[in-house]
């Protein structure tokens, strides 16, 4: 097991800075995920781990060993893609076999390791198949079992899941926390899927246009995102937000009549998510918002309300399955569920920040 450090990361290709300052700490034996869109440099972040890319500046260290200059074989690592990349005239087995027959391991230490392997990935009775007779998932278990029996320090695995359906993918997932928390390794996981890596996740990082928005346990960054394009990123649906105006002290839109916020600017955005607009109003304190119900969508165990308020502005609520609305109606907003904003994107300070009811 190991430890890894990024200090002071930067990565430039050309005259583009792609990782500006990256810092992180990644704890013995947890799943950690990178979390970012395309283009956010989560990708880079995991090259330059592995020693397949170096960066132009900082420090990596495993443990407390600083391996800038370590090619990925000294460095110990298993890297797992999102291109399952199978040797199609070798069969399962000799898929797996063969990066210890590369360290010419002896014949039956291969065969107790594959075997074992390949028991713990459910792929024991695919032995003798070629990758052309599996199955997506079939063949990323194959691709995952043959990082495994090399025992590395260090597992990394860039979108591993992203060109599996949905069904055998949620089950993958289910599987690869188990594998992590079986071996007690560390793994490292890049994804632009946030569902992957609320599920998967010990700590994430939240990467930007090359820089950690955000990092901390998935609950945590969930509940307490610390600017306005965090909050977006994570939830489903997305946050809704509303840009108010300080005006006689109060902070207002077209939408929203006044919300008295004890703080000296004279622009905020709230967010609130859309679990946390209500159909009915609970409290007095309740902010109430009009809206014009364009559609409701369905999900099995939930449902979505796509509407409009007044100004045209588009709401999204996530309630009951067997919501039963009309077209015009009124929804509430508790003032303790809101985020707060300030103009640059930045979270208002929770513990100072007093919303006066």
């Amino acid at each position: 097991m190991v430890s890894v450090s990024l200090k002071n990361i930067k990565k430039y290709y050309n005259q583009t800075l792609v990782l500006k300052d990256v810092n992180l700490d990644i704890m013995d034996g947890e799943f950690f995920i990178l979390l970012g869109s395309s283009g956010s440099g989560k990708s880079t972040t995991l090259n330059i781990i592995s020693g397949v890319d170096r960066q132009t500046s900082g420090d990596i260290f495993f443990d407390t060993q600083n391996v800038n200059n370590m090619g990925p074989v000294e460095r110990n690592i298993a890297m797992v893609f999102q291109d399952y990349a199978l040797y199609p005239h070798m069969t399962v087995y000799k898929n797996l076999a063969f990066p210890l027959k590369m360290r010419k391991v002896d014949r039956d230490s291969i065969e107790k390791k594959v075997n074992e392997v390949a028991e713990k990935l459910g792929l024991a009775s695919l032995l003798n198949r070629y990758p052309k007779e599996l199955s997506g998932g079939q063949a990323q278990r194959v691709a995952l079992g043959r990082a495994l029996v090399r025992d590395p320090s260090l597992f990394l695995l860039d979108e591993p899941l992203s060109n599996l359906d949905a069904k055998i993918r949620g089950q993958i997932r289910t599987e690869l926390k188990l594998i992590q928390e079986d071996l007690k390794k560390t793994f490292i996981y890049v994804t632009h899927d946030q569902q992957e890596a609320m599920s998967l996740g010990d700590h994430i990082a939240i990467l930007h246009n090359g820089r950690i928005e955000q990092f901390g346990k998935p609950l945590e960054i969930y509940k307490k995102p610390k600017t306005r394009y965090v909050a977006a990123f994570l939830g489903d649906p997305e946050m809704n937000f509303f840009d108010l105006k300080k005006n006689d002290g109060v902070f207002s839109n077209d939408d929203i009549d006044g919300v008295h916020i004890d703080y000296n600017g004279d622009e905020i955005t709230l967010g609130i998510r859309p679990e946390d607009i209500m159909l009915k109003k609970q409290k007095d304190s309740n902010i109430g918002i009009k809206v014009i119900v364009r559609s409701v969508e369905l999900f099995g165990s939930y449902a979505v309300i796509i509407a409009d308020t007044l100004s045209g502005k588009e709401l999204r609520i996530r309630t009951d399955n067997n919501v039963n609305v009309s077209r015009e109606i009124n929804v509430y907003i508790d003032r303790s569920s809101m985020l707060i904003f300030d103009k640059n994107g930045d979270v208002i300070d929770y513990e100072n920040t007093k919303v006066i009811e």
